[in-house]
């Protein structure tokens, strides 16, 4: 009985996991459909998950429309650049908070996560203007500097996570051996935390490379990356939810792609320490 309890519990929360992914899912699903339709399929009412009519006619005219590799090599300069900066700074922050901890050290912790609820519209216009004073709007060096600050208390959090699990008799060992401190860090701590490291960067890259409001905002031509290439669909005649579906269908696929293949990263790294 209890046997048969543990199973029916087992596959009402598996299909209860796999409805609430698919919820989640269905947007980008209906997004690739719609970006294989025709603008009259995609408006159609009511509206239609597969059409009869399927073109691959919007990629052509996206392609042909905007210079797609410019944006895309702006999304991984400025997504890969901001999260190894990132973690430049926070490694050493993190060892810092996990191995010497103060006394203000969680409130410290507390406090940089708090940043991140703070609604982005409040230092629009002070970031705005910073950025036209100092020659750094519409360039990848000054969004790579915004998301790296924007991100760095995810990437500090998730790094203090993983070095509080890293026993402490293993530096006191380097310690006692001789090694310095930038040793202790580079040959010690860094390599023990590579599982780690690697989920974090996956995470942060995701964010960087997913974040709209900023780099709309900051850029108009010379840095934008894919998400302003989105956003250029959006024309003064309207709406073509067709070709607009193809484009962000192109934003996301690389995203996608690299999600897919480091699900198991991630999935550590949003977990780790969770359960003990």
């Amino acid at each position: 009985m209890a046997r048969s309890v543990s199973t029916r519990r087992k596959l009402f929360f598996t299909l209860a996991a796999w409805s609430v992914a698919f919820l989640i899912f269905f947007p980008v699903l209906w997004t690739i459909l719609t970006s294989f339709k025709t603008e009259a399929s995609a408006v159609a009412s009511p509206p239609e998950l597969f059409s009869a009519d399927w073109t691959l006619q919007n990629y052509a005219d996206v392609w042909a429309r905007s210079d797609y590799p410019r944006f895309f090599m702006n999304s991984v300069i400025i997504s890969i650049g901001s999260t190894v900066l990132g973690l430049l700074i926070a490694i050493p922050a993190a060892w810092s908070m996990a191995f010497v901890p103060g006394n203000k050290t969680k409130d410290l912790l507390m406090w940089m996560l708090s940043t991140k609820m703070m609604p982005a519209a409040a230092v629009l216009i002070p970031m705005y203007l910073i950025f036209q004073k100092t020659g750094l709007f519409d360039t990848r060096t000054g969004l790579v500097l915004a998301l790296m600050l924007m991100n760095l208390p995810v990437i500090i959090w998730m790094l203090y996570t993983y070095f509080k699990e890293i026993p402490g008799e293993i530096l006191e060992a380097a310690r006692m051996d001789g090694a310095s401190l930038k040793n202790e860090v580079l040959y010690i701590l860094t390599p023990m935390a590579v599982p780690g490291i690697a989920s974090t960067m996956l995470l942060n890259i995701i964010l960087a490379w997913n974040e709209a409001f900023w780099t709309i905002t900051l850029t108009t031509v010379n840095a934008a990356p894919l998400s302003a290439f989105i956003a250029s669909f959006s024309a003064p005649q309207g709406l073509f939810y067709a070709k607009l579906s193809a484009a962000s269908t192109m934003a996301i696929a690389p995203i996608l792609i690299m999600g897919w293949f480091g699900q198991k990263q991630l999935v550590r790294g949003l977990t780790f320490g969770a359960v003990k």
